[in-house]
């Protein structure tokens, strides 16, 4: 098998020590079972376990769908892998399990399709957090609404994101009747990887189908009164299509916690982070200090109180991860804050009228 064709070029291992040895060949993480990996390598498809002193002991980044990695190859049992090659991109999220931290979801790829449908699943506040997580993985962000057969007007929704991913394609699809398909191929081109996200009953299965042409994913229906769907996903994939370009499919995600989101937050907030640092005073805390750019840009509508309130929230849930203790200090603290500044910005309204 030509790994090429999955992405792979020469420069990922040519200052790699270990490459060369006898053995040791490049491959990459097409799924992760638990403790068990599928690869695709020069031998074809392939399984294999990590090497429990190079990810155990010397602390090697674990792998992820997506990865590119170096393994030992055995021909009549599970391979080893022994390294993981430096990412272009990369998708994590806060671990919903309580004290696991960071879960790796995904690496290199080229777009993040952030998919939501057209029905009860539609969510700004969750594509907020999407978006944040898009961003900063490096990759471009695309937004995808499924479901178009559902609606006669996209007009509100094509609204409420212009405010929360200014500047940010986005496109009405229906897996159904074909409807906003073409549009889409122009992303899945030979040897590009293209990330799936989204919650379950959002159609991502149904959409890989349809870009594929077959049926290369089950299909679960969803519950007619709130539009939830069973997770048809369990774990993440990555799909090879006919054309050549790649997919990784994910499981529904229920929770969308903040992990590392120093480069994302202000992609996604450009709105709200271009007033940060014009205060008259440099450690202003935006709450009742005299000059405050935020304060000013809340008051003459140039800022919404829900988009700056969104900000803290995500920000604040970054911090969680690395400071659980100061965080929930923090939490408390910013609460009442709030409850208070919403106060008095529906005291200024009436004092207005």
């Amino acid at each position: 098998m030509n790994l090429e064709k999955y992405g792979f070029m020469q420069e990922m291992v040519k200052e790699n020590s270990a490459f060369g040895e006898s053995a040791i060949i490049p491959a990459r993480v097409t799924a992760v079972h638990r403790e068990r990996y599928q690869l695709v390598c020069e031998h074809g498809e392939i399984y294999a376990r990590l090497k429990t002193k190079e990810y155990y002991v010397e602390s090697e980044e674990f792998p992820t769908t997506g990865d590119f990695v170096l393994i030992r190859y055995i021909s009549n049992g599970d391979s080893q892998i022994i390294k993981t090659l430096p990412r272009k991109t990369f998708f994590s999220r806060l671990d919903p399990t309580p004290g696991r931290g960071e879960q790796a979801v995904a690496a290199n790829f080229d777009y993040v399709f952030i998919m939501q449908s057209l029905n009860h699943d539609f969510n700004a506040k969750r594509l907020e957090r999407y978006m944040t997580l898009a961003w900063q993985s490096k990759a471009t962000p695309i937004i995808v609404l499924t479901k178009a057969d559902l609606v006669e007007n996209y007009e509100e929704y094509v609204t409420n994101i212009e405010v929360v991913a200014p500047g940010v394609e986005v496109y009405q699809v229906s897996s159904k009747t074909g409807y906003g398909m073409e549009k889409l191929k122009k992303y899945l081109q030979p040897g590009k990887t293209v990330v799936f996200l989204g919650s379950s009953g959002v159609g991502k299965s149904s959409l890989v189908n349809a870009l594929a042409g077959e049926k290369i994913m089950d299909v679960n229906g969803i519950r007619e009164d709130d539009s939830k769907g069973r997770h048809t996903t369990t774990y993440r994939q990555l799909i090879m299509l006919e054309n050549g370009a790649m997919i990784i499919d994910t499981p529904g995600m229920r929770s969308v916690g903040m992990w590392d989101i120093s480069t994302g937050l202000g992609e996604a907030f450009e709105d709200v982070e271009q007033y940060l640092g014009k205060c008259k005073f440099t450690d202003c805390k935006h709450k009742t200090e005299p000059g405050c750019a935020i304060k000013q840009a809340l008051e003459d509508g140039s800022l919404s109180l829900e988009r700056w309130q969104s900000y803290l929230k995500l920000k604040n849930e970054a911090k969680y991860s690395d400071d659980k203790t100061a965080y929930m200090r923090d939490k408390v603290k910013w609460h009442k804050e709030l409850a208070k500044s919403s106060k008095r910005m529906k005291a200024d309204k009436k004092l207005d009228l």
